[in-house]
């Protein structure tokens, strides 16, 4: 269990215990719910809620909350089911309100809802390779109207800039502030959108001249790691499992879903791109790309692609000693994928494929 895990179970056991009491006689010790909190489902599990109180407390009614959305309302200690198969994935609080006269408690427990089945496993063919600038730290790879758009990182080398796919050389280039360390883009009408990593600022630039026009407070999640779009809304992910939702003109945030696999939260998430109504996801210092329900989180495939630059062949990088895999564009008229990697010699035209 991670740590992320424990400390919302630890806070949620103390919630259970730091409640009013209902009467004179009944004490917040006396409630008590199941299940017991850290417990784990899969999607499509029947979850059994239920409270219990002493006899003599004299319970009026219990209002059951799902993540502060109210699932139903009991009389008694009965309790009341919940059906997982359309929630999205991930940590979910429970409580439940008892109300006795003019007094309440309130109790709560959490489980973490996982995908239902687990991923399935998928392999790669390589179609055709282009160059790619080994200086190039990869962190934002999108490809439309015939350019691919590019943003790299590191400190005082930050860049977003437009790539000829033939060549692999900028044909349009923007520097970054040196105190910004350049993640994810998106290009949104003619805009582009740039997150940076720890700095909490998102910039924003003409898609035709890569001329910086503004920049905005990027407040949500816990650093700045890869972005897409799916044409109405941004995609951001965090360097969690959480992939938070993004409105394409003021940039706040809408919602969010937790990414798990049948066993567990997936962590790390990187370089995102949008596919057919999926979501495609890079696995920082993996070679793994995750397939992504945008809906519910669920990873429903997953491609491992250690074999496309073999570890042997990468050099080592005295300063950023992680040149894995990262960029993921796709060429929506022509079908096409391209893959590259951080300071990568190479851009990869792929198609993924059954084992």
């Amino acid at each position: 269990m991670n740590n992320k895990i424990k400390v919302l179970f630890a806070a949620c056991a103390l919630l259970a215990f730091g409640c009013n009491p209902t009467s004179k006689n009944n004490s917040s010790a006396d409630f008590t719910i199941s299940p017991e909190a850290g417990t784990t489902y899969k999607a499509g599990d029947e979850v059994k809620i239920k409270v219990s109180f002493p006899a003599d407390a004299k319970v009026d009614s219990v209002v059951y909350l799902l993540d502060a959305l109210k699932l139903g309302v009991g009389k008694d200690s009965s309790g009341i089911s919940l059906k997982t198969d359309t929630i999205p994935l991930g940590i979910k609080v429970i409580t439940a309100k008892v109300y006795a006269g003019d007094k309440s408690n309130d109790v709560t427990t959490n489980i973490l809802l996982l995908a239902a089945k687990a991923p399935e496993q998928l392999t790669y063919k390589v179609e055709k390779t282009f160059p790619h600038d080994t200086s190039s730290y990869t962190e934002g790879l999108q490809y439309i109207d015939g350019v691919m758009f590019e943003s790299t990182g590191e400190p005082a080398h930050s860049t977003i800039q437009k790539v000829n796919l033939q060549t692999g050389k900028a044909i349009q280039l923007t520097k970054l502030k040196d105190e910004y360390f350049g993640e994810g883009l998106s290009v949104v009408g003619d805009k582009v959108v740039q997150l940076t990593w720890k700095n909490k600022v998102g910039l924003v630039y003409d898609k035709a001249t890569l001329k910086l026009l503004s920049t905005f407070a990027n407040n949500v999640g816990v650093e700045g790691w890869g972005m897409c779009f799916d044409g109405k809304k941004l995609y951001m992910d965090d360097s969690t499992n959480r992939i938070w939702f993004l409105d394409k003109d003021t940039y706040q945030q809408k919602g969010y879903i937790d990414v798990c696999d049948d066993k567990g939260q997936i962590d790390s998430l990187n370089e995102l791109e949008y596919i057919d109504g999926k979501l495609y996801a890079n696995v920082y210092q993996t070679d793994d790309i995750l397939v992504i329900d945008p809906k519910t989180g669920a990873v429903l495939q997953r491609i491992n692609m250690k074999d496309l630059y073999p570890m042997t062949e990468r050099p080592a990088d005295r300063d950023w000693g992680n040149n894995v895999l990262n960029g993921i564009a796709y060429d929506a008229p022509t079908k096409r994928i391209f893959v590259t990697g951080k300071k990568w010699p190479k851009m990869y035209q792929v198609k993924f494929v059954k084992r």
